[in-house]
């Protein structure tokens, strides 16, 4: 044998050999890719099944979670149109007349003097209350009140001070004190149960 023979038979038994090493890995890789398959196939399957399975546990949750977004939403809006009706008596109460105003205020004091010595505390732009008015309620109810130098940050009425003791009958309180006192009834007539 020539050494061109030679060569040609080493590298016609290296074609072959590299011949069978491709097909055995590309039988191997078809092997490997049919099992993925198969594998994915397997897990899709199951996945189908239990979200079948578990679809009705999860859309129940969807709705139970959405109610409670719905009431959440409907609550806040019930208590934004409560104190709306809060703020619109507040509103009303600013806007008394003087005749009522004084009339309201004559009727808190009556309730809240007890040395007949205190203070009444205003606010700064406090418009009926005045030095006037308290010294004729001094003369009619035998009380020695005067208006005090400090003002205060209130929509109207007055804190009367005695000491340390203050009795709070501004108009922000009286509505604080029946929202408090009458807020269920609010509510009942604002949103009358449908059941």
């Amino acid at each position: 044998m020539s050494l061109e023979q030679i060569t040609e038979k080493i590298k016609n038994d290296a074609i072959r050999e590299a011949e069978k090493v491709l097909a055995k890995a590309k039988s191997k890789a078809s092997e490997i890719t049919d099992k993925g398959a198969k594998e994915n196939d397997a897990i899709k399957d199951s996945f189908a099944k239990r979200f079948a399975k578990e679809k009705p546990e999860i859309l129940r949750r969807r709705e139970i979670v959405a109610k409670l977004d719905v009431k959440k939403r409907m609550l806040h809006s019930q208590r934004n149109l409560i104190q709306d009706v809060y703020d619109s008596a507040l509103d009303e109460m600013k806007a008394f007349s003087k005749n009522d105003y004084l009339k309201l205020c004559e009727s808190l004091l009556n309730q809240s003097v007890s040395s007949k010595k205190e203070e009444v505390l205003v606010a700064e732009n406090e418009k009926f209350i005045d030095e006037a008015w308290i010294n004729e309620y001094n003369e009619k109810k035998n009380t020695n009140l005067v208006i005090s130098k400090d003002n205060i940050d209130i929509s109207g009425g007055f804190i009367l001070r005695s000491g340390k003791i203050r009795t709070n009958c501004s108009w922000d309180m009286l509505l604080q004190v029946a929202q408090e006192k009458n807020e269920s009834e609010v509510v009942k007539r604002l949103f009358p149960s449908t059941e």
